[in-house]
C-alpha cells in the first residue's frame, strides 16, 4: 500500500477506518438482547439480535432501540441499559484491525512513521472499543485522542497533534 512519504504523522479515525464499527455494536447487540432475555423471558435472544442486525445494515443505528421496542414491546425502561452498554460494554470478542490496516500500520512503522488514533464520537464509548482492539505490535505504539474532548476544551485537533509530535501540521496525513 502507498503512502506519502513526506509525512510524518499518520493520523486515523477508529470506526470503519481500524476495523468495522459494525462489529462493536452487533456485540453490544447481543449483550442486550442476552439482558432482554434473561431479564423478560422474551423475545429470544436470536430474535431479537437477528432483528438489530437487520436494523443495522439496512437502516442504521437510528431509532434502533424504538423500533426494537416497537416490535418486542419490551419495557422503554431498558433504554438506559441499551445506551448504557455502548459505553461500557465487556465485549466477548476482541475487535480486530482490517487487514489492510495492519499491513499500512507495518510499513508506515517501517518507514519511522507516527501512527495515531484521533477518533470522533462519545470519548467513553469511543475508550470502550479502544479497550477492545486487538492492537498486536502496535499496542505500546499508538496514541488515541478524542476529537469531542479537544473542540470541548476549545482546542483545535490538528494544532494539538502538530504541537505533540512537534510537526508542521502539513506533515500530518489524516486517513479517515
Amino acid at each position: 500500500m502507498l503512502f506519502p512519504e513526506e509525512k510524518k504523522v499518520y493520523v486515523f479515525e477508529l470506526d470503519d477506518v481500524i476495523f468495522p464499527k459494525k462489529d462493536y455494536l452487533l456485540q453490544v447487540y447481543y449483550l442486550f438482547a442476552n439482558f432482554i432475555e434473561f431479564t423478560e423471558t422474551f423475545p429470544s435472544q436470536g430474535d431479537l439480535v437477528n432483528f438489530m442486525k437487520n436494523h443495522l445494515e439496512n437502516q442504521g443505528e437510528e431509532s434502533l432501540f424504538e423500533h426494537a421496542q416497537a416490535t418486542f414491546g419490551f419495557d422503554m425502561k431498558y433504554k438506559e441499559n441499551f445506551e448504557r452498554l455502548h459505553v461500557n460494554a465487556v465485549l466477548p470478542l476482541k475487535l480486530h484491525l482490517f487487514d489492510h490496516i495492519t499491513t499500512l500500520f507495518s510499513q508506515l512503522s517501517a518507514a519511522g512513521k507516527i501512527i495515531c488514533i484521533l477518533t470522533k464520537g462519545n470519548p467513553l464509548e469511543q475508550l470502550n472499543k479502544v479497550r477492545f482492539v486487538d492492537w498486536g505490535v502496535f499496542s505500546d505504539r499508538i496514541k488515541i485522542y478524542f476529537e469531542d474532548e479537544l473542540v470541548f476544551r476549545k482546542i483545535d485537533p490538528m494544532s494539538f497533534l502538530a504541537q505533540e509530535f512537534a510537526v508542521d501540521s502539513s506533515a500530518i496525513q489524516f486517513v479517515d
